[in-house]
């Protein structure tokens, strides 16, 4: 009779362990999707069923072309990055960057990545959001003082001042601006996703599984459906 350890052979150490894509994407553009298909689809329906004459064919038309595109622009896009390459699906397109194709992650007034031949693309799942960035540095400035302040009353404290001793000033600043020196830097969301593909980009760029050649998808699933309502929207309306 065979063990358990030889029923099921172990695995060797080299043979590769299968990791899980880190897969970034926007709650704020799902949830928007999800209302906006919700409106679309309740008039578009209702105009079928309720509409006379040309209206149900417009409707049924005006459907099939904002449908796709409100799905394209809100639940469509995200961002799947794994040890070997870096996954970007976009309204339109899909882009598949090996981390040794990745010259950099670049972060502005949006977020892209730039291939080492030198072409953009905009990282739709992960936007960028202006006042976020300056609440988190609104946070910082606050843990800063606090920080200092902290200090201030430990000072006092040893030099016999009683009030910092007693726990007081010194003492309330210390929980919330200790919290923030230990978790490092206010930082918004979408910032601290790039800096997260930063890491990934730097540890595996030169790793030989992470190289090949850029990839660029259309995503016909999209634009067939898309361009099909549009064309039949036009016609409806041209005949009149």
């Amino acid at each position: 009779m065979t063990s358990p350890e030889e029923q099921e052979p172990a695995r060797r150490p080299s043979e590769p362990v299968e990791t899980k894509d880190r897969i970034y994407r926007s709650p704020a553009g799902i949830a928007g999707g999800v209302l906006l298909l919700g409106l679309v689809g309740w008039l578009g329906i209702d105009a079928i069923v309720a509409g006379e004459g040309r209206t149900p064919w417009l409707a049924l038309a005006a459907l099939i072309l904002a449908v796709p595109l409100t799905v394209a622009f809100t639940l469509r896009p995200a961002v799947y990055a794994g040890e070997d390459r870096l996954r970007v699906r976009n309204p339109f397109r899909v882009i598949v960057l090996p981390w040794g194709q990745v010259a950099s992650l670049r972060s502005g007034y949006s977020n892209e990545v730039v291939a080492a031949s030198g072409k953009k693309f905009q990282l739709w799942s992960v936007p960028v959001s202006l006042r976020a960035r300056k609440r988190a540095t609104r946070q910082e400035t606050r843990a800063r003082a606090e920080q200092a302040a902290q200090r201030d009353g430990r000072t006092a404290s040893r030099s016999g001042d009683g009030f910092g001793a007693l726990g007081g000033f010194g003492g309330g600043g210390r929980s919330r601006a200790g919290r923030a020196g230990s978790d490092g830097p206010a930082r918004a969301e979408t910032d601290r996703v790039m800096d997260e593909l930063r890491k990934l980009w730097e540890a595996h760029e030169k790793d030989e599984s992470a190289q090949g050649e850029v990839t660029v998808r259309w995503a016909w699933e999209i634009l067939g459906p898309a361009v099909a309502g549009a064309v039949v929207l036009g016609i409806l309306l041209a005949v009149g």
